[in-house]
């Protein structure tokens, strides 16, 4: 190893990890060291570049919490999430989309019917849908995980210093034997991601918008299936063209629209303004 160069050192590292022949990890860790000293062999790296980054990812791991994840975020800004999501959509499911940085994996429970808007103020919105295989079948007994941003376009995660719940404005619900789910909740508003950290300041760096559409997150679980992660998008919305962290998809837009006297609604527990319906594909695991 005296005798090591720049062009020979990419080797040395990864003859260095006595990794298990053939396996997986194997392939990950070696082709992630070949593309890294590519990048920085081909742009010439220096100290100063070298340093700036490793800060950056220094700041990143400051700023996060079990609440607000950063990585996640960088992730998302980079096409890097939605590239994964892309890739890892299978046998006619539901396109994914990003989990973004404000997941809790301890949501509280509703009965279909219920309501996640808890009072707030905006339109209220009756969401409802089927979850069904690849083959059309409905699936009874499916789980379906759900959070969003308020009217203002504020998680109230975010603000909890200001008194407000994290758990507000997310539930979990269990569809019915067709298959059914449906529940009220407040109409999201676009909203910018976290803005005051590493990534609003490589935003800022590189002149692009903060902003999202207006969106539901969803992950949908269901014994024998695939889970997917996705979001729920609304047509004619700003920011469905030019999403900050690339996760609009056409076959996530639904249309939205407004409660008539003259329609037939499931039972909720308050009366909606406006009303959609998305439906969900699983894939068999």
């Amino acid at each position: 190893m005296r005798d090591i160069n720049q062009f020979t050192i990419t080797d040395a590292v990864k003859e260095s990890f006595k990794t298990e022949e053939g396996s997986r990890f194997k392939f990950l860790l070696e082709t992630l060291i070949d593309h890294l000293h590519d990048y920085t062999r081909e742009v010439n790296l220096t100290h100063e570049e070298w340093m700036g980054v490793l800060m950056f990812l220094y700041d990143c791991g400051k700023i996060s919490t079990p609440e607000r994840h950063e990585f996640i975020l960088l992730s998302d800004v980079l096409g890097f999430s939605a590239l994964v999501d892309m890739i890892n959509t299978r046998g006619g499911a539901t396109e994914g989309s990003n989990l973004g940085p404000f997941y809790l994996d301890d949501a509280p429970r509703f009965d279909l019917g219920g309501d996640l808007g808890k009072g707030r103020g905006g339109a209220v919105l009756l969401v409802q849908g089927q979850v069904r295989d690849s083959l059309g079948n409905p699936i009874a007994n499916a789980v379906i995980d759900t959070w969003q941003a308020d009217s203002a376009g504020t998680y109230p995660i975010q603000e909890q210093a200001s008194g407000q719940d994290k758990y507000d404005l997310r539930g979990i619900f269990t569809t019915n034997e067709n298959g059914e789910y449906w529940y009220t909740t407040v109409l999201p508003k676009p909203y910018t991601v976290p803005y005051d950290g590493p990534v609003g300041k490589l935003l800022r760096a590189g002149n692009r918008h903060a902003w999202r559409a207006s969106h539901l997150h969803y992950i949908v679980r269901a014994k024998g299936y695939r889970a997917i992660t996705t979001e729920m998008f609304f047509d004619n919305t700003d920011y469905l063209d030019n999403d900050a962290v690339f996760g609009v998809r056409r076959s996530l837009i639904t249309k939205l629209e407004p409660v008539k006297k003259t329609d037939t609604l499931p039972p909720t527990e308050i009366a909606p303004n406006a009303r959609c319906r998305f439906d969900f594909v699983l894939a068999p695991e």
